[in-house]
């Protein structure tokens, strides 16, 4: 057997925070997109977010037997709900000011234009590494 040392977590590389603009229609004083922080999600926080978007659907003409159904824009709105760090979307003034409660509600007001939000959650998936295969992460890694 080879030396397992490089296995422990100390020696574990952590995914940095990623900030990007998420939409034009929220501006600093100059004119720029504000730029939103996002963290990544681990494994055990995204498995729970897909079971919570997955329900039992009776299959048509089969009584007795149920089908997993995934509502995938549930998931992408809690996922971003998860992720971002700041600006905190759990923040009562923030929320109100939208008039909503909840992260998931906020952050569709907030990036309320389709385009833009469908850009947002293509981003955080690229950036959870769900847009490459296994083969392309190893790749990268070796350069």
């Amino acid at each position: 057997m080879g030396d397992l040392s490089r296995f422990l977590k100390k020696n574990k590389k952590t995914k940095e925070n990623l900030k990007i603009s998420a939409t034009t229609t929220l501006t600093d004083e100059n004119g720029k997109p504000l730029l939103w922080e996002v963290r990544p999600l681990t494994t055990k926080e995204d498995n729970a977010l897909r079971e919570d978007c997955t329900v039992d659907v009776q299959v048509t003409g089969k009584p007795g037997m149920f089908r997993p159904k995934f509502n995938a824009n549930r998931y992408l709105a809690k996922m971003a709900a998860a992720c971002v760090v700041y600006p905190n979307l759990n923040d009562k003034e923030l929320q109100d000011s939208y008039g909503v409660m909840g992260a998931e509600q906020l952050i569709q007001e907030m990036i309320d234009d389709p385009g833009e939000y469908n850009l947002f959650m293509n981003r955080l998936q690229e950036y959870h590494g769900f847009d490459q295969s296994f083969q392309e992460k190893v790749d990268e890694a070796k350069n």
